[in-house]
């Protein structure tokens, strides 16, 4: 008689596979810590920077500000996928922020006001976008790849200005965004009920927090699942990648189109809560904008790009806002130079870094 072990039926294979997909795909100990830590973050941080006593007067009519940290956020986040993760340095990603929002903006003009809707029209031609543009943009690396994606967003953002005047509105901007209600029922601009209209504000916010929870979480598990590992292995030593059997272009190909999801949601998030397309959300200086947050923060991990998109954000419109910085006001640009020299001089791991070596050193280095 034969010791091998009897071969399972089908139905217990079948059995198995689903077992193994289940298991892969279910969420970990580590991960709803993550993903319930976040959340807790998101519900307070409204209260906590600007509708908090202590801070009210302070920053009076920026309430609106957390909401577009949390926006600028998750395309930080995306833009890590490809840069912190990947090893691919992006100047162009304008491209699938403001081809987003265009597309976002025009859809709810011709189709639907549905913020859903609007998010799920701008991200799919977001995502069909980075498709393209990394098919030939991929063929080359390094200097070369910087270079084309900086040309291809240049190129949008020259179309939009002039040949497609008559779709986008040239350099007025695309004005005619019309945002209905959400689910039909909430208007975005009206307070939460309850104590959530304490904590959060409007629906508008909650809305965007939600989108970002989602964000964190599919940016958790695709950094934590072999595909996030062979990114690493890619941008460790890609020809060491390619030794083993890997197809480096294919998963270079989806870091890109990932990172141009991401984009396409803040995008989209960014035309509906200010119900305008300026025509610098396809300029260079957009992309070199989520380049600095990125750093900021700290590239190769998963919330240093949101940190980074939070001081840059603050700088940017807080500082230079007047009081109570009345006498920096006028040098913000430089302040925010400075900020970003220094962080990288001394914490060469971004924002982020800092916190999780202060973290290991009050911990022992304990997770």
């Amino acid at each position: 008689m034969s010791d091998e072990p009897a071969p399972a039926s089908e139905s217990e294979a079948d059995t198995g596979t689903v077992s193994e997909m289940i298991g892969i795909w279910a969420p970990r100990g580590n991960e709803v810590r993550v993903v319930a830590g976040t959340a807790v973050v998101l519900a307070l941080f409204p209260f906590a920077f600007a509708r908090m006593p202590v801070v009210s007067d302070l920053l009076q009519g920026y309430q609106s500000l957390a909401t577009l940290i949390l926006i600028w956020g998750i395309f930080a986040l995306g833009f890590d996928l490809l840069l912190g993760y990947t090893g691919l340095l992006s100047f162009g990603h304008a491209a699938f922020w403001g081809s987003a929002a265009y597309t976002a903006g025009i859809f709810s003009q011709n189709v639907s006001g549905s913020p859903i809707l609007m998010m799920v029209a701008g991200t799919a031609f977001a995502v069909l976008l980075a498709w393209v543009l990394g098919f030939l943009s991929l063929r080359r690396g390094g200097i070369y790849f910087a270079i084309l994606t900086l040309a291809f967003a240049q190129m949008m953002f020259y179309m939009s200005s002039s040949p497609l005047a008559f779709l986008t509105g040239g350099e007025n901007g695309f004005t005619d965004v019309e945002t209905g209600e959400l689910f039909g029922t909430f208007a975005l601009e009206s307070d939460l009920p309850a104590v959530l209209g304490t904590l959060m504000g409007t629906w508008l916010y909650a809305f965007v927090a939600v989108i970002t929870l989602l964000c964190v979480a599919l940016g958790y598990r695709i950094l934590h699942s072999p595909y996030g590992m062979v990114f690493r292995a890619i941008r460790e030593n890609e020809q060491r990648a390619e030794f083993v059997g890997l197809n480096v272009w294919r998963y270079r190909l989806m870091s890109f189109i990932l990172s141009g999801l991401f984009a396409g949601i803040a995008g989209s998030l960014f035309v509906i809560h200010g119900t305008y397309v300026p025509l610098a959300s396809l300029y260079w200086t957009t992309s070199g904008e989520v380049v600095i947050m990125t750093v900021l923060g700290g590239t190769g991990s998963l919330f240093g790009p949101i940190v980074g998109a939070g001081v840059y954000l603050y700088v940017e419109n807080i500082v230079s806002g007047g009081h109570p910085f009345d006498f920096i006001a006028p040098f913000w640009h430089l302040i925010l130079g400075l900020v970003f020299v220094v962080t990288i001089w001394v914490f060469p791991r971004g924002l982020w870094g800092f916190f999780r070596d202060v973290r290991d050193a009050i911990t022992g280095g304990e997770n």
